[in-house]
């Protein structure tokens, strides 16, 4: 019998202890330590330049791998692993609208405009390669 989230079975899975955190394919990872730490408040924990760095925030950590990392190699099928996709980590922000003028300002690129819903508001932000990043101010 199938366990649901609910009756804890979700927890106990014995291979699989936590999340550790959220691959994120760039081509200039340099670059996008400086977009994470610099634009969006990130801790630099780790690099292995020019191929490898992890950046977090509080518990979630970006695993920021660049051409050559073992993280980017192909798959046996021959298929690149390349940045961009619609899988996104999601932040969560206070006073999206100001927040969104400043990263506008300072020329970042957005893929759609502030939506506001049920739960609250989001936009949805890209790194320098095109990685989805949202950014959401839950309803009051």
């Amino acid at each position: 019998m199938m366990q649901d989230a609910t009756s804890g079975g979700a927890g106990r899975h014995g291979f699989i202890k936590s999340v550790h955190g959220v691959r994120y394919q760039v081509t200039d990872v340099s670059r996008s330590v400086a977009f994470y730490t610099q634009r969006l408040g990130f801790e630099l924990k780790h690099q292995q330049l020019p191929v490898f760095a992890n950046v977090s925030l509080g518990d979630t950590q970006i695993l920021l791998s660049g051409p050559g990392a073992s993280g980017s190699r192909p798959m046996p099928n021959g298929q690149q692993q390349e940045p961009g996709g619609w899988n996104r980590v999601v932040l969560r922000v206070v006073d999206l609208p100001e927040f969104i003028a400043e990263l506008k300002k300072a020329g970042l690129r957005f893929r759609n405009e502030l939506e506001t819903g049920p739960g609250g508001r989001q936009i949805q932000l890209e790194d320098p390669d095109g990685n989805p990043i949202e950014l959401f101010e839950p309803a009051r």
